[in-house]
């Protein structure tokens, strides 16, 4: 059987840790998951550090000192999926706003394709819920921005719901990738096309999160609308 890990970046999701980390492991196909906590003051690590007990050899937790940003938290997770043996490695977020019962169809996709699977919310329509419609429309235009910039013919360049597989992260150079916030998805899905592997597009609702607080800025959205253009005229090597 593939070994499988879900990677959960938290920073203050107490409200959430431990459901979602229940959910995953009451699914089918024994998926692992590994938290990467920054150093959240409301007691994320210590919610997962209590469920270690539980889950022992299932559940991983990082401890980082401080807001390091979502695209450093998941190179680390990348690293350590490798390191220790999986096979296929998703990107989820604690919030529920991806659905975890999603997990296996995207482990599928990946693993029939032979690159990366991404859960995506615009590749059948628009399947976004209780966002705001400003929000919605920013999300949509960025990645036809994207789209229109980098010439990948994927129709959410901004997901942050996929899975890897192994064959990708080892044939990428982690430690070029430059985009730290938004645009860190944007960069991994480039990357993986520009060296040859195959993405594939799963249909998913997007459900805005219920409990806790969105870590999402303008800043972001900035950093990403210039790193597209920065990142068309770069050369992306394969990992020697």
């Amino acid at each position: 059987m593939d070994k499988k890990l879900v990677i959960i970046p938290t920073y203050n999701e107490k409200e959430n840790i431990e459901a979602i980390v229940r959910k995953v492991f009451s699914l089918e196909g024994g998926f692992h998951i590994l938290v990467i906590d920054d150093g959240s003051p409301d007691g994320t690590a210590t919610i997962v550090k209590r469920l270690q007990a539980e889950f022992t050899d299932r559940l991983f937790l990082i401890e980082r000192p401080g807001k390091q940003g979502l695209g450093t938290a998941y190179l680390t997770g990348f690293r350590w999926s490798m390191e220790n043996g999986y096979d296929y490695t998703t990107e989820m977020d604690a919030d529920f706003s991806h659905n975890p019962e999603d997990l296996p169809k995207l482990y599928e996709a990946a693993k029939e394709c032979g690159g990366i699977a991404i859960g995506s919310r615009y590749c059948n329509g628009i399947s976004v819920v209780n966002w705001p419609l400003g929000r919605i429309l920013m999300s949509y235009c960025a990645s036809i921005y994207v789209k229109t910039v980098l010439g990948m013919k994927v129709q959410d360049c901004t997901a942050g719901f996929v899975c890897y597989s192994r064959d990708v992260l080892e044939a990428m150079d982690l430690d070029d990738v430059r985009m730290k916030g938004y645009g860190f998805q944007i960069e991994m899905k480039y990357t993986t096309y520009k060296l040859g592997f195959n993405i594939k597009e799963v249909p998913i609702i997007f459900v805005n999160r219920k409990l806790g607080t969105s870590k999402m800025s303008g800043g972001i959205f900035g950093e990403a609308f210039w790193g597209v253009i920065k990142l068309r005229f770069r050369k992306i090597h394969r990992r020697s």
